[in-house]
């Protein structure tokens, strides 16, 4: 299920999304308040938008506009509005995304193709190991994507390895779609409760939420975890309610492949150009074939790399490699840059540390703080002092760690109305 698209020549992808981006402006103008009103407001003839490069001479879009203009980006009357996601907001309020009939078939179509990307078929039976529920897009897209797919899916829910591990004996699901570091839990109750890991029928996991992968694609601490104890295959995916479109990674696990025909990527520096090839800048992206709530050029906020190299498995589609961090997460500390997922494959590498949260501050001095909290089923001075070497010997830095109660971390990891669990507490925007 390779569209043809995705197998033509970089120049033929770029003439394909050209023609995309002018209906897309066409229908902006027409339909979305808050881009008409930018087109105007900043003298842009959409007609003189020819070229992907020309996209630079529009302003880009960001959360905050977004939450602050939510309902003129709407671009339908609400009776064709089916369906009603949110997405956290930079200033406190969730943004509403609403779609119309046609956006879900979009959205199924897009995770049929991203699954298919990461070798399921028709005869394959998918695991769900996260919410459908609570406004959450990513749940309902894996459901509506197995069901485009003809593949069978098991709506277990987030959490409760109980539970789990009954439907995955029960009902022998070929794939799991699932958070990694709860794959670890799933292989503890197994060793406690003598279930065979080989037996299972599992061969492989659509990973979310967390990382796999270091920047030259070979697997992180924390994937090495995974397979040294259940021989299954791990798959990256990358995507955002925003996007209405997933990145997810072919067999060749190279990065998540980019789809031409639902969404134009832009890697931007600080200026909101593009950078260098083989830079690191913000991903930013267009909308293609979205009626309810398209985006032009919105700023994502996650950090990444683009890979323009032909795949061996068919596809010239562009690749993502492995998001280097959040943007508003960058943290200056004691003369480093350092962003969060550095710091998670540090703390993978003790099996001591049962769960942990990161906590980013900023001192009375200006500079940022970083405190990581940490729960362990061995609280003792030689473990702190063993994560601070290890921190030392690969970021050259040395943050504060404090041991906690376990349920302490949980509560902090899961506040009220989360839908998956935060890793990462920034209180430098409250501090300044």
């Amino acid at each position: 299920m390779i569209p043809e698209i995705e197998k033509a020549s970089t120049q033929d992808i770029k003439t394909f999304q050209e023609d995309k981006l002018k209906e897309l402006l066409q229908y902006l103008n027409t339909h979305s308040p808050y881009y008409n009103r930018m087109f105007k407001e900043q003298n842009i003839d959409i007609r003189s938008i020819h070229a992907l490069e020309d996209l630079t001479m529009i302003p880009t879009t960001t959360k905050d506009q977004l939450q602050q203009y939510n309902n003129d980006f709407l671009c339908v009357p609400k009776s064709k509005i089916i369906d009603y996601v949110t997405t956290s907001g930079t200033m406190g309020d969730p943004v509403t995304f609403a779609l119309t009939d046609n956006d879900l078939n979009r959205l199924a179509y897009n995770e049929a193709l991203s699954f298919a990307c990461s070798g399921v078929t028709e005869n394959d039976v998918l695991q769900l190991m996260t919410t459908i529920d609570r406004r959450f897009m990513a749940g309902l897209a894996y459901f509506l994507g197995a069901r485009k797919l003809g593949a069978g899916i098991i709506r277990v829910g987030a959490g409760i390895p109980e539970l789990q591990w009954d439907s995955i004996l029960k009902f022998k699901p070929t794939y799991l779609i699932a958070v990694p570091s709860f794959l670890l839990k799933l292989i503890e109750y197994a060793k406690q409760h003598d279930i065979d890991l080989k037996s299972s029928g599992v061969k492989g996991a659509i990973c979310i939420g967390e990382p796999l992968r270091n920047q030259d694609f070979s697997l992180n601490t924390l994937a090495d975890k995974i397979t040294s104890q259940w021989q299954i295959e791990l798959y990256s995916t990358y995507a955002s309610t925003e996007m209405n479109t997933a990145f997810n990674e072919c067999e060749k696990q190279q990065g998540g492949h980019h789809h031409p025909e639902l969404i134009i990527v832009e890697i931007l520096d600080e200026n909101d150009q593009p950078v260098l090839a083989n830079d690191v800048g913000e991903l930013t992206i267009t909308t293609l074939g979205i009626e309810g709530m398209p985006l032009l050029r919105f700023k994502t906020g996650d950090m990444v790399q683009a890979h323009t190299e032909a795949c061996s498995c068919g596809r010239n589609t562009m690749r993502l490699g492995p998001v280097v961090g959040r943007k508003k997460q960058m943290i200056k500390y004691k003369g480093t840059t350092l962003y969060p997922p550095a710091m998670d494959n540090i703390l993978n590498d003790f099996n001591e540390v049962e769960s942990y949260i990161i906590e980013i501050s900023r001192n009375t001095i200006g500079t940022d703080e970083i405190c990581i909290k940490i729960a362990t089923n061995a609280p003792t001075d030689n473990l702190l002092s063993r994560i601070k070497d290890h921190f030392r010997a690969k970021l050259r830095v040395s943050p504060r760690i404090e041991i906690h109660d376990k349920k302490v971390i949980q509560k902090l990891q899961f506040p009220i109305m989360s839908r998956k669990p935060v890793m990462v507490i920034d209180k430098r925007q409250n501090e300044s």
